[in-house]
């Protein structure tokens, strides 16, 4: 008896879906971490929706001018071409080696871009830098996703992509239903690669702002509190690196998607 063997695509593609599964599952419930249970009756009510305004105003500055800014901190020609040859090479071979070295590229980016996020976090919270960080926080975080979305051949600059990066932001951050649901729709939005008739970009980017706000509350507040506040800085990086995951899994789902569906035709 023959058995059928799986393609690399195919294979490739079942282990994404456990690694999105496990995502899903290890965020199905919020687990408080330390500095949160020991903050959360010394932190100002009206923190959060500060900076909940903070984010808001940051993503609309990166939208409406900033992305030309953040694409001076790294080689986007470059980048564009080296997924030009990996896409090349996996036409040629079409093995597990050449579809991995796109995720091993976009890994290697966030892995850069983690510790570019740490290092920041931290020194402004040792000078009890903790809301002014936000700009610049909010700025890696786009930097991280628009490098991850160049290894995988995708642009960033149509407002359909925008919505995307908005929701994976989102989705990153939030947990149980709210992120099954938010998961949903980025999966929706690969299959069909359009906005949803509903879309507003405010809404969106209230949206990524509240997951945001919600996450950073309590770190934000210890970054504010000078030489103490290098612990909420390093919190940076915990969330570019949850960020990273997301935007690597999604990003390498729309990849994938787009082989399957140019395979189904041929």
């Amino acid at each position: 008896m023959i058995l059928n063997r799986k393609s690399p695509l195919e294979a490739e593609w079942c282990k994404l879906k456990k690694q999105e599964t496990a995502f899903l599952e290890k965020r199905s419930n919020k687990q408080e971490d330390f500095i949160s249970r020991l903050l959360a009756d010394k932190v100002p009510e009206k923190l959060y929706s500060t900076l909940q305004s903070a984010f808001n105003k940051a993503f609309a500055l990166v939208f409406e001018k900033g992305t030309a800014v953040i694409e001076k901190t790294y080689k986007k020609e470059q980048l564009e071409n080296e997924y030009k040859a990996n896409q090349f090479s996996d036409q040629l071979s079409g093995s597990k080696k050449t579809l991995r070295a796109f995720t091993r590229k976009s890994q290697a980016s966030g892995a850069k871009n983690l510790l570019l996020s740490g290092v920041s976090g931290a020194g402004m919270g040792v000078l009890g830098i903790g809301l002014p960080d936000i700009p610049v926080f909010t700025a890696m975080i786009f930097r991280n996703i628009y490098q991850i979305a160049l290894n995988y051949g995708f642009d960033y600059e149509a407002e359909q992509e925008k919505y995307f990066i908005l929701l994976l932001i989102r989705g990153a951050l939030s947990y149980g239903e709210d992120l099954r649901t938010t998961d949903e729709a980025v999966n929706a939005f690969i299959s069909r690669e359009a906005l949803p008739d509903d879309y507003n970009r405010e809404k969106q980017i209230s949206a990524a702002s509240s997951a945001l706000a919600a996450e950073l509350l309590c770190l934000k507040f210890v970054q504010g509190i000078p030489v103490v506040g290098a612990v909420g800085g390093i919190g940076n990086a915990v969330y570019m690196r949850r960020i990273s995951q997301y935007a690597d899994l999604k990003y390498r789902r729309r990849l994938y998607s787009q082989k399957i569906k140019a395979k189904i035709k041929s």
